[in-house]
């Protein structure tokens, strides 16, 4: 796409008034573009109309109108949610017309270099680490689009004296033609929102394009323990840097086995010592696979590793990241909800020696999770379960031959489940248990977020 200020009397549309689109539909409109936005939600579930209306930007709710894209609009913007099966969007590509997401809208104008991360899990912790680690040197991060402030806003307020730091999903990416991040990190990858993609083929090569644009003047981190992530590496134009758990490298950050300590390797022969593991403030092996990737960005852009190793000391976590709730006569209550697939909860289990009572269930992505059985079976005591996917749950919690298993069933709404859902896994625990909310699923089948979901489980928490 072109530089937003080109798009002064030209007609663009925004599909979504999520706080993605907001951003982006006031950005245009400021540029001189005659803006659209839409969004099939009804008008009292989009609060945010009646503010872009006083500013003069045509909204339109509860429908998609036939007569919203045609052959005199310039460009679409699309909430990364929203699919490209929608009657909108595949109007636009059969006319032509380019359809973007914000990331694509702020890198147009961001004049700060960007540090992108990408990959299935351990995106937000990942992010906040840099962003934290580059604070601490004095580079003044802002930290901005799946996380924190929509990338739209953020972006006009930075300068060259800036570092932008994004948190990106597959959503995100696949909108994007030029986007060139400085710095790209890719984590891992694990088979997750095939109903958004169709295919793992398209959601590999949407998490892939964080590196498209890149040259041999921009840095490329990626897991060398994670499949996907090498076998990408010889498409790869940028100078490269990997990070393992399970391998020693000569260039790049990795677990050193006999030392139990996280250290980095200049390609030189030269191997520094980050810290010891054991001295993180966060638990968890997927946990030292975030630092060493975030240890390797802010080594790229200029932070010291005492630095580095002092932000990894101190940082206690993220909310619904393995967040601790409470403890109440014994049990150990902790929120997980930013777990949204098998994997995710199978790391997080995995974290704990104490019997764990797992809550799960949540949209219904068509996943028989099949993968929970085995650490199910080894580490489990109890299961609740709810919604779309609370049967698949139960069934495989019976399958593990776990003797405690609940579904929540009469729920009057979200928040009467999740306190259900608290109270049942209360009754099956005991002192020196563990109850995890790690729903193995995404929450959109009863909550908007997986945040709400993760506030009432902490809220069902404290009320017990």
């Amino acid at each position: 796409m072109k530089h937003p200020r080109d798009y002064r009397g030209l007609e663009v549309v925004v599909l979504g008034l999520a706080r993605s689109g907001v951003a982006a539909a006031k950005l245009f409109h400021q540029k001189g573009a005659i803006v659209t936005v839409n969004d099939k939600k009804d008008r009292s579930a989009c609060p945010e109309a009646d503010e872009l209306e006083a500013l003069g930007i045509s909204v339109v709710c509860g429908f998609h109108p036939e007569s919203l894209v045609h052959d005199g609009v310039a460009l679409v913007v699309k909430n990364p949610g929203i699919p490209y099966s929608v009657d909108p969007i595949r109007k636009a590509e059969a006319l032509g017309i380019e359809v973007v997401t914000e990331v694509e809208v702020a890198y147009q104008f961001c004049e700060a270099p960007i540090i992108g991360i990408t990959g299935s899990n351990g995106k937000t912790t990942t992010t906040t680490l840099i962003g934290l680690m580059l604070d601490k040197a004095g580079l003044k991060p802002v930290v901005a689009g799946n996380i924190g402030r929509a990338l739209t806003e953020a972006a006009p307020e930075v300068t060259a004296e800036n570092w932008m730091v994004v948190e990106l999903s597959s959503f995100q990416l696949k909108g994007t033609t030029a986007f060139r991040p400085n710095i790209a990190l890719f984590l891992n990858l694990y088979e997750t929102h095939l109903d958004y993609h169709g295919n793992i083929e398209d959601y590999i090569a949407s998490k892939a394009k964080i590196f498209e644009n890149q040259t041999d003047s921009d840095t490329a981190i990626l897991n060398w323990d994670d499949e996907v992530c090498r076998r990408l590496v010889p498409t790869i134009k940028a100078k490269q840097l990997h990070f393992s758990l399970q391998e020693k490298l000569a260039l790049g950050a990795y677990m050193d086995a006999e030392t139990n300590c996280l250290v980095y390797a200049n390609g030189q022969g030269d191997v520094q010592t980050i810290l010891p593991a054991d001295e993180m403030g966060i638990p968890g092996s997927f946990n030292v696979g975030n630092a060493l990737a975030a240890a390797l960005a802010a080594i790229t852009a200029g932070v010291e590793l005492t630095t580095i190793a002092e932000v990894l000391r101190n940082f206690e976590g993220v909310e619904h990241r393995l967040e601790l709730v409470r403890e109440l006569d014994g049990v150990t209550f902790y929120n997980n909800s930013k777990s949204t697939n098998a994997s995710a909860t199978i790391k997080t289990i995995e974290v704990f020696k104490q019997p764990v009572v797992l809550i799960a269930g949540g949209l219904d992505r068509g996943s028989d999770y099949m993968e929970l059985l085995p650490i199910l079976r080894e580490q489990v005591k109890g299961v609740v379960s709810l919604g779309q996917t609370k049967e698949k749950i139960k069934h495989i919690a019976e399958l593990a031959g776990i003797s405690k298993v609940q579904t929540v069933d009469t729920a009057k709404d979200a928040a009467d489940a999740v306190s259900q859902a608290v109270q049942l896994a209360w009754q099956m625990s005991e002192g020196g248990d563990i109850v995890l909310l790690s729903p193995a699923c995404a929450s959109w089948d009863m909550f908007p977020s997986y945040e709400d979901r993760g506030r009432m489980f902490k809220e069902s928490v404290h009320n017990l």
